[in-house]
């Protein structure tokens, strides 16, 4: 017989059991290095697109031509670009489109790939069968490549990068639910809740759901890295954001012309992008190091 332990779990009330687990938590979090850092460095983005308005000094299409291509100086810390704009400004500014993109997809990709993973997952047979193959059929393109694809039919607006890339991601979100999915349908607390006769729809969304939502967090914040660097591709290649819009796949494709009479047009926002990519990754395997079950049975 399920003990109530066993059969309050996936509910949203706050047991003892769960606040031991969260307290764990907090405590593995803090004590893994990978993660805090990460944990930091996102932060400071966020931190930094919320006030760029207020950080950035000069506006980002405020042009001078007697001050471009200038090295960086006190007065332009980044150096201008060819046009006499300020760079330190416009990768300020261009940390919000990358944010907004990488964030905006995998919110997108989430809310749709984790529905259909674990559904597929608990379902099984038919339903399982007919929705893996639709997210396999997807998996087989490249993502950058499947993006392209989507943009071409949908237009190159920052809006429909972010539809493009939900799209591009939601295959793997929906495979990694499936996988917590299958795990979790055999546990004690779902056959309880099977012999209380709960509706197959208050199981996955009351029940399992929640307790497949840390692989899927991980998975996410691993794959916002990806979508900002596949928003700074699409940007290089013009069908991302758009001039006079500060992304920085753009100034990188802009900068790319100067790099030997003024590298650092390039540099920074290569800089910028490589940070972004790095935080959200070292954050991503951080996660996966505290949430990793096997890694707990051991402690």
């Amino acid at each position: 017989m399920a003990t109530e332990q066993e059969t309050d779990r996936g509910r949203f009330t706050i047991t003892q059991s769960q606040r031991d687990r969260i307290a764990r938590f907090v405590r593995k979090f803090r004590s893994n290095t990978k993660a805090m850092l990460g944990f930091t460095i996102v932060v400071l983005l966020v931190l930094v697109a919320i006030f760029a308005p207020i950080i950035a000094p000069y506006p980002i299409d405020a042009t001078n031509i007697e001050d471009r291509s200038q090295a960086p100086s006190v007065e332009h810390p980044f150096g201008t670009d060819d046009l006499g704009r300020d760079i330190f400004s416009r990768v300020v500014m261009g940390s919000r489109i990358s944010l907004y993109v990488g964030f905006g997809a995998i919110s997108g990709a989430l809310a749709v790939g984790a529905v259909v993973g674990v559904v597929a997952g608990y379902a099984g047979g038919l339903t399982d069968e007919i929705l893996m193959r639709v997210m396999d059929a997807a998996m087989a393109f490249p993502p950058v490549l499947l993006a392209l694809t989507l943009l071409v039919v949908l237009g190159p607006e920052l809006s429909n990068v972010v539809i493009a890339l939900a799209f591009v991601y939601t295959p793997y979100i929906a495979r990694v639910s499936r996988s917590a999915a299958l795990a979790e349908r055999n546990e004690a607390y779902v056959e309880a809740a099977i012999a209380r006769g709960e509706s197959d729809s208050r199981i996955v969304f009351s029940e399992v759901f929640p307790n497949c939502m840390a692989p899927m967090l991980v998975q996410g914040s691993l794959n916002v890295s990806f979508a900002i660097l596949a928003e700074a591709s699409l940007s290089f290649l013009g069908l991302g954001a758009q001039p006079p819009r500060p992304s920085w796949g753009l100034m990188i494709n802009t900068g790319r012309g100067f790099m030997e009479t003024a590298p650092w047009m390039l540099l920074f926002p290569a800089l910028a992008i490589g940070i972004a990519v790095v935080g959200f990754n070292m954050l991503g395997d951080g996660l996966r190091d505290v949430l990793d079950p096997k890694v707990e049975a051991i402690e």
